[in-house]
């Protein structure tokens, strides 16, 4: 059963005074507007950015205190070196992405979406996890995309060498989105653990992630399908900053827009698609992620 909710937005935000946020990819679209907002609810917020000009340029229009630190995603080396400088955090917001790119590799050699979207916010999490636990209320947002409901994974072919679709490969990122995120819940609520697991996706919204990463036709659609078709980012930002913030929010819920079949509007708590649930393919897939990535995720 579906809770109802009513039209919550960023004033409903309570005060985040003395609380630290991690959110990833937060120098434009969906991670800069999540970092503006908790910050204007007076949260201490730590921006990570590819690019460290680029996110101290974005980071230069937010209030209230934020500060930016480099992280790349495709590269573990990155990820264990920005684990190392945090001291503090109670949420994690693991918003940063890549979409439907032409075939490219990792750092360490993973095809890029699915160790983009995947295996660098699994390894990430777990780095970050014994500083989260020792957090206030803590909770790990792990943000996914309608269009894991058409993703599976291919345990046989994971670095799509065999046959490589930009659009699978992405929906596959998103569908590991949902597995790790549902696994992670239940392996914290076996170990008694303070920290909570919750989903968001944002709908449709008009962000650059639909030009900068694909090429083509798929690029073409992107640009059109913002224009006319897409919400703005201060709606899509919106369930991700639900599932970080609002009271009530329990671990294992995934929050997305409310409207046109969850692409645009006010969160709602939503269902992931049922393949998605499975416990079995989340737990092959959390122990294929700890031996990829070497970092073992220890609850």
């Amino acid at each position: 059963m579906l809770r109802p909710m009513t039209k919550w937005t960023a004033a409903d935000i309570p005060d985040q005074t003395g609380r630290t946020f991690v959110v990833t990819g937060a120098n434009s679209g969906l991670g800069l507007e999540t970092a503006r907002r908790l910050a204007e609810h007076g949260a201490q917020v730590i921006m990570t950015a590819r690019d460290p000009e680029k996110g101290r340029a974005a980071a230069a229009g937010l209030p209230g205190s934020v500060e930016v630190r480099t992280l790349d995603l495709a590269d573990l080396e990155s990820v264990a070196r920005f684990a190392a400088g945090v001291e503090r955090a109670d949420v994690l917001v693991n918003n940063a992405g890549v979409m439907m790119t032409p075939r490219r590799a990792t750092a360490q050699g993973f095809e890029l979406q699915l160790g983009t979207n995947h295996l660098g916010h699994f390894a990430l999490t777990a780095l970050l996890y014994p500083v989260l636990a020792a957090g206030s209320a803590p909770r790990v947002v792990t943000v996914s995309s309608g269009l894991h409901r058409r993703g599976r994974i291919d345990f046989d072919d994971l670095g799509a060498e065999r046959s490589y679709s930009p659009t699978r490969a992405y929906a596959q990122s998103k569908f590991a989105n949902v597995l790790f995120a549902l696994e992670l819940d239940r392996r914290l609520r076996a170990a008694g653990s303070p920290a909570i697991s919750v989903l968001a996706h944002p709908g449709y919204t008009a962000t650059n992630l639909q030009t900068s990463g694909p090429t083509g036709l798929l690029s073409l659609g992107g640009r059109i399908g913002n224009l006319l078709l897409a919400q703005h980012v201060r709606m899509g930002a919106l369930d991700q900053l639900y599932a970080a913030t609002a009271p009530g929010v329990q671990s294992g819920e995934f929050y997305g827009p409310a409207n046109l079949s969850e692409s645009r509007g006010h969160p709602k708590l939503v269902r992931p698609v049922r393949s998605a649930t499975d416990p079995d393919t989340a737990r092959r897939l959390w122990e294929v992620s700890e031996k990829l990535t070497g970092v073992p995720f220890a609850l």
